[in-house]
């Protein structure tokens, strides 16, 4: 796929800093916006295995049959709509077909807003959701991707360790394999809010900045991102904190144990999650397929915040990485002459 052709959406999110409109590429209707990219869009609320209503979605190729899957997990405090669909929806101008779900407490799902009272669920909720895609008659032999930016990127490694051959790789954005030390309050705080969350998990009172603001490079697309209608903007719950912080340490211990393909993407001026960890998570790693590329002066929210010249770089990067293992596992052509 040319860059110019990956790189469309990701213009569109420079627009107009001082209009909100209804949606991430402006005013076009929905129905219509994605037929112009030959796109069909479903969207629905699903019932979850352990009771709970979850919004899902998916982005298919209209006009030829997808290479691949792709497995997408939203970060924390963000929902799989609004500008982290466009990255949805260049993964299928890519000619692949992406799927993602609202994480419990996220976006349009059951759950109180911007509160994760453990991890383990959600592990549970993005496995359903993945097999039940990966098992329709459709897609069965499609080679199958993870991809998760931040938490998601997280939530990836841990979908990896309860299935180990379930998926044929994984692309990582700024993983939060570990929370930068930047944004984890003095010790003294610490134990006082660990202390509070006992009985009182989902006060939203942990001292942070907007993590757009931490996040963002570009301008235009930092005031975007803070139009997202679905997205948590307050601070962090307590509960939701020390449950991250729980699974990040834990979750440290066990990048050794990665085994599956993967690529690992961050840039070195990212403040809310680790580039060393993920430097240390493509060293320690046994899997014999592994990329790392670290992006000088990159922040946090790479395909969503990053200056459009940045994003094309990282998009080339990820598209080059996928294409290169689909045709891996895509069965050999028939010799036209047999």
């Amino acid at each position: 796929m040319e860059l110019a052709v990956m790189s469309s959406v990701v213009g569109t999110l420079s627009g107009s800093a001082t209009e909100t409109p209804p949606f991430p590429w402006g005013h076009t209707p929905e129905e219509e916006y994605y037929a112009s990219k030959n796109i069909t869009h479903q969207s629905e609320f699903t019932k979850f295995p352990r009771g709970v209503s979850l919004f899902t979605q998916s982005w298919v190729p209209s006009n030829r049959p997808p290479k691949a899957l792709i497995l997408m997990v939203h970060g924390y405090g963000n929902d799989s709509s609004w500008v982290f669909q466009n990255t949805a929806i260049l993964f299928t101008e890519m000619g692949y077909a992406a799927f993602a779900l609202d994480l419990y407490g996220h976006g349009r799902s059951e759950g109180l807003l911007g509160y994760i009272p453990g991890v383990d669920n959600l592990v549970e909720d993005c496995a359903f959701y993945f097999n039940s895609v990966k098992n329709r008659a459709a897609y069965q032999n499609l080679p199958r991707f993870l991809y998760g930016e931040s938490l998601g990127g997280a939530l990836c490694l841990l979908l990896h360790f309860e299935n180990p051959t379930g998926y044929d790789g994984a692309i990582l954005m700024a993983p939060m394999c570990k929370i930068s030390e930047k944004m984890v309050p003095p010790w003294p705080v610490e134990y006082a809010l660990r202390f509070i969350a006992r009985w009182a998990p989902t006060l939203p009172v942990v001292p942070t900045t907007d993590l757009v603001d931490k996040s963002v490079k570009d301008p235009a697309k930092r005031i975007l991102a803070k139009n997202n209608p679905h997205r948590y903007a307050g601070k962090p719950r307590l509960g939701t904190v020390i449950e991250l912080l729980r699974v990040t340490a834990s979750l440290e211990e066990k990048l050794k144990d990665v085994s599956l393909p993967f690529i690992v993407l961050h840039g070195n001026a990212d403040v809310v999650t680790e580039p060393a960890v993920s430097t240390f998570l493509y060293e320690t790693a046994k899997s014999e397929d592994k990329t790392l590329r670290i992006y000088e002066g990159m922040l946090h929210s790479l395909i969503q915040g990053e200056p459009d010249e940045n994003v094309a770089i990282i998009l080339n990067d990820i598209s080059s990485w996928l294409d290169e293992r689909v045709q891996c596992k895509s069965p050999p052509e028939e010799d036209s002459a047999s």
